[in-house]
């Protein structure tokens, strides 16, 4: 009994074995070559697949999606002879596994050497300026060799990137120092900017302001001169409707020539040559008030004329004495008013 039941637990043990092999799972996204007797079948796709145990073999199960394989830095050489670090990634994808299986021995190293020739000959016919600012120049140059090179890999190049480019110690110094000075340039000429905007904003805000100012006081003294013209106008109105004759004009002329010696800085006052005038007319006012208390026809009685040039003459003034003594300089008879003298009241009936 023990052999037959040795026999049948290894006939077990077989089946078992043979029922894995001949049931493989492939996961979604991944495939599998499967060789018989060491030549290529076929390639199992995701999901159950069957196989005949102990003749077909499964020898590689390849990642069907995209890949990113970062590259080491390389030592690349510019055309101005600077030599520069540079970072690659790879973005790539498995497009036939029989091909990726069977065409190349290693196709992540196939495309790292081919990723550094190739950079090598790009960067090399550009110098270190153009390499910095030039990525996308250099990612689709990479792109495109990379592409058509694993094409026939069954391999697709996606995306090639520069990670990093990094030049020499003494060259990252000098572009420190030549970015300093092109930003304190840039600043300076920004504040320049701004002094110039603000001086012009302050002297077209000055301008506004005396523009202002003076329309304001333009038209403040057109208001003043219409309100002067308008009291002129009502002052000569009153006067005409008032009917006010000659020695009502004299009188209110020699009361406005106080106001001509009013102020500190008056020196000398010259007096004007209208005063005489008034005077006269205010002189016949004075005659015409003696001549109705002295005459014997109560009207007035005029001023005896004299010579030109002649001395002036005072005489006592005297009520009865009949009219007054006159100075005649300026050839003008005028009255010469004492001050304390008393005039008759003239009783109007």
């Amino acid at each position: 009994m023990e052999p037959v039941l040795i026999v049948l637990v290894v006939l077990v043990v077989v089946a078992f074995i043979a029922l894995i092999k001949t049931i493989q799972v492939i996961p979604q996204a991944s495939a599998a070559i499967v060789e018989r007797f060491g030549r290529y079948t076929r390639t199992l796709n995701a999901g159950l697949n069957i196989v005949v145990p102990f003749i077909d073999r499964v020898r590689n199960r390849i990642d069907l999606r995209e890949q990113v394989v970062p590259f080491p830095p390389q030592p690349v050489i510019t055309q101005d002879n600077l030599v520069v670090n540079i970072d690659t990634v790879i973005y790539y994808q498995v497009t036939d596994p029989r091909a990726a299986t069977y065409e190349v021995a290693s196709y992540i190293q196939a495309i790292e050497q081919l990723t550094v020739t190739t950079l090598r000959n790009i960067i090399g016919s550009m110098d270190l300026e153009s390499t910095l600012t030039s990525r996308e120049v250099i990612n689709a140059g990479l792109r495109g060799v990379l592409d058509e090179a694993t094409g026939k890999w069954g391999i697709r190049v996606n995306r090639v990137e520069l990670k990093a480019i990094e030049p020499p110690t003494s060259i990252q110094d000098s572009m420190e120092k030549q970015m300093r000075a092109d930003r304190d340039k840039r600043a300076a000429i920004l504040t320049a900017e701004g002094q110039r905007q603000a001086q012009i904003l302050k002297a077209e805000g000055e301008k506004q302001a005396d523009v202002l100012r003076a329309e304001g006081e333009a038209q403040a003294a057109v208001l003043r001169a219409d309100g002067e013209a308008a009291a002129i106008r009502t002052v000569f109105e009153a006067i005409h409707d008032g009917d006010a004759d000659q020695k009502l004009l004299a009188y209110q002329y020699l009361q406005t020539l106080p106001e001509l010696a009013k102020g500190d800085s008056n020196k000398l006052w010259i007096i004007p040559s209208e005063v005489g005038d008034a005077l006269k007319g205010l002189g016949g006012a004075f005659t015409g008030l003696a001549g109705n208390g002295g005459g014997a026809n109560g009207g007035a009685v005029a001023a005896p004329s004299v010579p030109k040039g002649a001395p002036a003459t005072q005489v006592p003034i005297d009520p009865a004495a009949g009219p007054r003594p006159v100075d005649t300089d300026k050839g003008a008879a005028r009255p010469r008013v004492e001050p304390t003298r008393e005039y008759p009241k003239i009783d109007p009936e």
